[in-house]
């Protein structure tokens, strides 16, 4: 167990995993097909081919993942986007029903093209993506903003700006805790989701484009938004977030690292669980670095996502 955390603070997530404590969480946002390729070396530049060791075709997706990992980990988890009525789009819907995540508000347009990525994993586990983030309408006035009553917490990440802007508010009005998955995006977005987001964890590029720096002084700047939490995932520099005035770190649990891909929409998934089972920041990020780090031990955006559980017998083994 991390010695900043007391494991009695982790009590509520055990209830969870037993259903005593029932915690439903909604994520929105985009969900894409990843293809992925696992090679000896990425690309260096330029032309130029290279031999793949093993490919793969995954669901995938910031949100998308996210929810997933809710799901796999023990809550109750609805994913709320947007693709096209094709091949790619019903592969990722039947992906999602089989983890076990409410598609109900997956709404796969006719006229629409699905968002696919293309994923080179080197064998250090560091990836290189290129993404086609799909066609479809930026409307949301067909979410049924009621349901939201039923989350404990909601997350959004920045490729659906409407969807996201429309459940921060309703969750807002409700008293349900929002996170922000602070990946990259345009300066205007995060300038219109930050004032509605309680909980804002960016990667360090998206930090640094928005902010200008990754540094912790770029998290104190960014409080003038009026998040409760700034905070930034650091990789194997573990976590940073500003919260009450105070600058505050988790480190990164250790790990045998075989794939990076999908550890910061985990993250950002266990955060959300961890909050809608009133968990405090500090336990929060604790609890999502541990799950995290385990899905780092295996290949693929969401295999080797433990259970609430298989997480809490791992903190207690480390230091």
């Amino acid at each position: 167990m991390n010695a900043s955390v007391d494991i009695g603070a982790l009590s509520a997530l055990a209830d969870v995993a037993s259903r005593a404590r029932p915690v439903h969480v909604i994520c929105l946002g985009l969900s894409a097909l990843d293809q992925v390729w696992r090679v000896d070396r990425p690309f260096a530049g330029g032309s130029e081919k290279i031999r793949a060791v093993e490919y793969g075709t995954l669901g995938g997706g910031m949100a998308a993942n996210a929810a997933v990992a809710v799901a796999k980990l023990g809550a109750s988890v609805a994913f709320w986007g947007r693709a096209g009525n094709d091949a790619a789009g019903q592969e990722m819907k039947s992906a999602f029903v089989s983890e076990g995540v409410d598609v109900e508000n997956f709404r796969l347009f006719p006229d629409g093209r699905s968002s696919v990525s293309g994923i080179i994993v080197d064998s250090s586990g560091e990836r290189q993506i290129v993404n086609f983030r799909g066609l479809y309408p930026e409307a949301a006035n067909w979410l049924p903003l009621e349901a939201v009553a039923l989350a404990s917490s909601v997350l959004a990440d920045p490729r659906w700006v409407e969807g996201a802007a429309t459940l921060f508010r309703e969750a807002r009005s409700r008293g349900i805790p929002t996170v922000l998955d602070g990946d990259m995006a345009d300066a205007e977005v995060f300038k219109r989701l930050l004032p509605l987001t309680d909980h804002a964890i960016f990667s360090e590029p998206a930090l640094t484009a928005f902010a200008g720096s990754a540094d912790d002084n770029s998290l104190a700047a960014l409080a003038r938004f009026g998040c409760r939490v700034i905070a930034v995932t650091r990789g194997e520099g573990g976590v940073s977030w500003y919260e009450n005035g105070q600058l505050q770190r988790q480190t990164a649990y250790a790990v045998d690292v075989v794939d990076t891909t999908g550890a910061g929409d985990v993250f950002h998934g266990a955060y959300a669980l961890a909050l809608g089972a009133g968990l405090d920041v500090r336990a929060s990020m604790a609890f999502s670095a541990a799950t995290a780090a385990m899905k780092c031990r295996h290949a693929g955006g969401r295999n080797g996502i433990p259970t609430i559980n298989e997480c809490l017998a791992f903190m207690r083994t480390k230091p």
